[in-house]
């Protein structure tokens, strides 16, 4: 090639005068004017150094050169329709992943989100119910609803929901033998369900485990609806978030929150993910609605 070739473009120019036999033709195929397909096709043969076309009368005839290179320049054509057919699929396809644990997952939240689903209506969601934190920088999810013990990943775009707080719960059943604690001093004689598990942080189990003797800790779970189950039963009292456990009637706070468990709820969203038009619009529709569930 003399100078280098340059613009991909030039290819369909070729490939529509090969087929239509004409630039005035080809100029009708590509809905562009004429003397453009011309100029297009030769500054085509300018940077290959090949004469494509024999000019006529009767049209453009392709000569042997041209001829060699359009299996070459469809091959091109197929991978660029492809391409496109990918670009269009993944941007059609690709679900809105959230990842929460899965109380988060309330009907309340999910009411939010059909909302936004009734006006749009090409929009999948995916939700990934999780205690573990997915890793949204490595792409395990796109929007994460979590609370956040330290500093989120700076590189994460973040919108504050609310603080959540916690207490110490226990069920009427409990209370009607046991009685409840009025304040963390009176803690002794009592019975103490638990959560803890090695993939996330114990803050609870490190909180009771600073203020009651290990015989009063009964029963310790993995899963908090198993802890919470014990907690309504009358097995013991547990730690549960305040908001989460509102409207629960089975559940009796024994005292105020606890200050020093409270920590910001964060809602997370992957920056790649975030370049998306459509979790852009979600977030946008999303995050306010969501908050005011928690004021």
């Amino acid at each position: 090639m003399k100078n280098g070739f340059r613009n991909w473009s030039d290819i369909r120019v070729f490939l529509s005068v090969f087929r239509e036999g004409s630039t005035l033709a080809a100029s009708r195929k590509l809905k562009v004017s004429q003397p453009t397909v011309a100029r297009r096709i030769d500054v085509l043969e300018r940077e290959t150094g090949l004469t494509l076309f024999e000019r006529g009368t009767h049209g453009f005839k392709p000569t042997p050169e041209a001829l060699r290179l359009v299996p070459l320049a469809e091959a091109i054509e197929t991978s660029v329709l492809e391409f496109v057919d990918c670009a269009k699929e993944l941007t059609s396809t690709q679900p809105i992943r959230i990842t929460a644990y899965s109380a988060n997952f309330s009907a309340r939240m999910i009411e939010i989100v059909n909302e936004f689903s009734a006006v749009n209506q090409d929009v999948a969601f995916e939700f990934l119910s999780s205690v573990r934190a997915l890793d949204l920088m490595a792409g395990e999810a796109d929007i994460a609803l979590r609370l956040a013990r330290t500093d989120p990943d700076p590189d994460l775009i973040c919108r504050k929901i609310s603080t959540a707080r916690w207490s110490l719960f226990g069920s009427r059943n409990y209370a009607d033998k046991f009685g409840l604690p009025g304040s963390t001093n009176d803690l002794a004689g009592h019975q103490f369900v638990t959560f803890q598990r090695d993939d996330v942080p114990n803050v609870f189990h490190e909180w009771l485990t600073n203020h009651v003797e290990p015989d009063q800790i009964v029963m310790s779970f993995t899963e908090l609806e198993l802890m919470h189950a014990a907690i309504r039963s009358g097995q013991g009292l547990g730690i549960s978030n305040v908001k989460l456990v509102e409207t629960d009637m089975s559940f009796i706070r024994c005292f105020d929150e606890i200050p020093e468990l409270a920590v910001p709820h964060l809602m997370l969203i992957s920056p790649e993910a975030y370049r998306r038009p459509e979790v852009r619009a979600f977030v946008k529709f999303f995050a306010p609605r969501y908050a005011a569930i928690y004021k």
